[in-house]
């Protein structure tokens, strides 16, 4: 038997929610000669697999028809050459949280405080909701636009819906 993902695993990004790393799970050990299981904390993937039945090219093509993003790991000497990454993977949700929250928060205190509001508020207060609806959830609702196009629901579907039905009505 052959093993993939050496090094804690094969790398799979894209899951949002434990039943995606579920589905991963169901879908590679339902190749002949595999045993998979995928860790949703951290994004890797540990699999086991017979390397004349089933070929590594293989795993990752099923990863991806599953709507997950993944590659074969580096080697060792790969590795030693690359330099560390700088990338913060956290600052592009770091700069939706910031303004979501700038956003908000003037919103909030105009609908909740009579005191704040004027003649036609609630404009002010849905064009503050828009941006934060749209572009500071859109990782949201792309996990449940992408998650439906492969027939099933997850969290994300659920949380989509919410924040849509809230701010049509």
């Amino acid at each position: 038997m052959g093993t993939a993902g050496a090094h804690g695993g094969l790398p799979i990004s894209g899951m949002t929610c434990a039943s995606c790393a579920n589905r991963i799970e169901r879908k590679l050990n339902k190749l002949d000669g595999v045993t998979a299981t995928v860790n949703y904390a951290t994004e890797k993937a540990t699999v086991d697999f017979d390397g004349a039945a089933v070929g590594a090219a293989e795993i990752v093509e099923v990863v991806e028809a599953a709507g997950y993003q993944t590659s074969l790991p580096a080697t060792d000497a790969a590795r030693d050459d690359d330099p560390l990454p700088t990338d913060d993977a956290t600052a592009p949700l770091r700069r939706r949280l910031i303004l979501a929250a700038v956003l908000s928060v003037p919103a909030l205190l105009i609908s909740m405080i009579p005191a704040l509001q004027f003649d036609n508020w609630q404009w002010l207060a849905l064009n503050l909701a828009t941006p934060v609806v749209l572009w500071g959830a859109w990782p949201l609702h792309r996990a449940a636009w992408a998650n439906l196009k492969h027939g099933t629901a997850t969290m994300d579907t659920l949380v989509s819906l919410g924040v849509l039905a809230a701010w049509l009505w």
